[in-house]
């Protein structure tokens, strides 16, 4: 029965350890160690979203470019051709006067100014500029979350190696003990069932390890993709150790994020531009006035050179103005429309603000938390390591029992992957409250 349960334990052992050396013979490149800074430049270079907001913002160019237009003369001509049934003339007298031809060519060049419109050139240009700069406040946006993405990605990965890290030191550490029950058993000084629970404990160990580079993989591909990369490509990250802890106050903070959110600015050119609509709705209150000036050559050839009854060329300037008197309250209305809908901006703007108070606060307590948690987590650590060392030397002595070196183990394993996950959580803690405060 031993021997089963000594053959069963061996293939628990082996099926990790190949599934990590094989993990570990795919991974033989060398890649270059990239630092935070770096990466968050690749992923600018590279984002297909980032990309797409750039090309928003040119178009946004091209329709302001084209609202300017309006304001200038407009050039135009024709060519036409007119075939009737029969020269006409009329009689004076007993002498007749050709009055048309059945030929008719004509050449028109005209040029068209307009001169008032109610307001709604300089309203629909003002429109299209403020798409220009919200367009670019989108970009901003695209940057801020794509950063952070890039940050959270980060020590996304650096995290999951420490836990790579944490479970192989686990492993390595079980197997020393596996070793020295068994040692123990040989000579008759512990019962099979220490060395049993040892070596279950190691392949549950041994399982982490699996787990944790699946996690690790996956992290990788994770970030690959945030920096528009194949998810298979290498990454070796510079690691960040350290901590910085936080002096700012909460207030400054929420100052700051009203100033510089590209959220605030959006909401504030979306005013702007219910402003100018108001605007635009109101030009229907005004009369539309307007120049042209034709150019006009006839003739009953196709060089439009003249005939008996077309002059060779003409001109003529026109002023021409139009006004609405009565529409049934169609402009009133579109007027009202629009200022409702400037009060509803208003009160987005309001609850803007409420939401990135919030999230402010968040980050700040994120961030104080895990700033408390560091120092925390660092003694424990110490205290779990000497806690481990003790035992281990107890057992050895066998003072103590298999079971509360186990123990001791496990509480290390816990303590460092616990120290690792505050010592990134600060830093993308930090990422989070530079995001909510608009900065990268």
């Amino acid at each position: 029965m031993t021997g089963l349960i000594r053959i069963f334990t061996g293939l628990i052992y082996l099926v990790p350890v190949l599934f990590v050396n094989v993990h570990q013979a795919g991974s033989t490149e060398s890649p270059e160690v990239m630092s935070l800074e770096s990466c968050i430049e690749a992923a600018l270079d590279n984002n297909r979203d980032l990309k797409s907001r750039a090309e928003a913002i040119e178009r946004a160019g091209h329709i302001a470019r084209q609202t300017k237009a309006d304001f200038y003369p407009k050039l135009g001509t024709d060519y036409r051709y007119n075939r009737q049934d029969r020269a006409r003339s009329l009689n004076f007298g007993s002498t007749p006067i050709p009055s048309t031809v059945k030929d008719n060519f004509s050449w028109n060049v005209s040029v068209t100014q307009p001169l008032f419109t109610g307001f709604s050139l300089t309203a629909a240009h003002e429109i299209s500029k403020l798409g220009v700069d919200t367009s670019r406040l989108d970009y901003q946006i695209e940057k801020l979350d794509l950063v952070f993405r890039v940050k959270e990605a980060y020590f996304a990965v650096l995290e999951a190696d420490k836990g790579v890290e944490v479970a192989r030191s686990a492993v390595e550490s079980l197997e020393s003990n596996v070793k020295v029950a068994r040692d123990f058993y040989n000579v008759g000084i512990i019962p099979i069932n220490d060395v049993l629970k040892a070596e279950v404990e190691l392949a549950k160990a041994r399982q982490t390890l699996v787990e944790a580079l699946n996690g690790s993989s996956l992290a990788r591909s994770s970030f690959n993709t945030i920096l528009s990369r194949s998810i298979e490509t290498p990454v070796m990250l510079e690691d960040i150790l350290v901590y910085r802890p936080e002096e700012g106050k909460f207030q400054d903070y929420v100052d700051t994020a009203m100033e510089r959110r590209p959220e605030m600015k959006i909401i504030d050119n979306a005013i702007s531009r219910a402003d100018q609509e108001i605007t635009l709705a109101k030009s229907p209150y005004y009369p539309e006035v307007g120049l042209t000036y034709r150019y006009m050559r006839e003739g009953d050839e196709p060089d439009v050179s003249g005939s008996v009854v077309h002059d060779s060329s003409r001109w003529d300037v026109t002023a021409g103005l139009s006004w609405t008197l009565w529409d049934w309250g169609k402009a009133r209305n579109a007027v009202a429309e629009k200022k409702r809908g400037k009060s509803e901006l208003l009160y987005n703007r309001q609850s803007l603000e409420d939401a990135i108070r919030l999230e402010v606060k968040s980050a700040v307590l994120s961030l104080e938390g895990a700033e408390k948690n560091i120092p925390t987590t660092r003694k424990a650590l110490e205290q779990a390591e000497e806690n481990l060392r003790v035992n281990e030397e107890r057992y050895r002595a066998q003072v103590t029992t298999i079971t509360e070196v186990l123990d001791a183990q496990a509480l290390l394993t816990r303590a460092r992957v616990d120290y690792y996950r505050s010592l990134y959580g600060h830093n993308v803690a930090r990422a989070r409250l530079l995001r909510a405060m608009g900065e990268d």
